[in-house]
């Protein structure tokens, strides 16, 4: 879809990537709405402010009808709770799922009709490298990531008859505050939504941001020993 003239609607618009999409989709001549739990928080000029908490459908179901005129909505909102799944928290570790999952699955039965009464449109949802493979003490993080990915492959299916194009971001540590703990190499998220942007403009059904997350979804492939023998090593373990 060609995002110039279109009108673009982002979840946690607040910070982070979200913050990115919001001057990026500006930058590219869209209207956009930028949503987040306190829109007072939302700091980029031009845009219109919109109070969305995923988690809170009543929430949802209003900014679908404040923002009836969406025709690209990017899923962005997650959180990050460094749980493993044996002996984490339960209620962190439904947070999220309820966010990554279940909050990502209320906004496109939300915004699908929205997006149909206006010709199609898109969904962008920002999934993670995460989505392939595991890494203890954030188990939690990437069952959740794995969720939202194969929603985003179901949901893509089932909006293809009213012409939504569904597009799943997928990327390796980027630099932001949800990293900022992380003394690891960080992708820009400048060029990560840079990289997203023009996916959707291309009709990509996925964009992969680096290296590692392409060799991430490849090892999908190998013989989980091999992918999970290297993982235990990491952890202290032996087979």
């Amino acid at each position: 879809m060609k995002i110039s003239g279109s009108t673009a609607l982002i979840t946690g618009a607040s910070r982070g990537l979200g913050r990115h999409f919001a001057e990026q989709l500006l930058a590219r001549g869209a209207k956009v709405y930028a949503t987040a739990r306190d829109p007072e928080r939302v700091d980029v000029a031009g845009v219109e402010r919109l109070r969305l908490d995923v988690l809170d459908p009543a929430s949802v179901t209003a900014g679908a009808e404040a923002a009836a005129d969406v025709t690209l909505v990017v899923n962005n909102a997650g959180v990050s709770l460094y749980q493993d799944l044996v002996t984490g928290d339960l209620d962190k570790i439904r947070r999220e799922l309820d966010t990554s999952f279940y909050g990502t699955l209320a906004v496109v039965r939300a915004f699908a009709p929205v997006l149909a009464a206006n010709g199609g449109g898109a969904f962008l949802n920002v999934l993670s490298r995460m989505s392939w493979l595991s890494y203890q003490g954030a188990n939690s993080y990437a069952a959740a990531k794995a969720a939202a990915w194969s929603l985003t492959n179901g949901v893509r299916l089932e909006l293809a008859e009213q012409g939504t194009h569904v597009t799943g971001l997928l990327m390796s540590a980027t630099d932001t505050d949800m990293m900022s703990g992380w003394d690891i190499p960080k992708n820009d998220p400048a060029d990560v939504v840079r990289q997203a942007l023009d996916g959707i403009e291309a009709g990509a059904l996925e964009v992969i941001a680096d290296e590692d997350t392409r060799l991430a979804k490849a090892a999908l492939s190998a013989d989980p020993g091999e992918t999970y023998g290297a993982l235990l090593t990491q952890a202290g373990h032996s087979r």
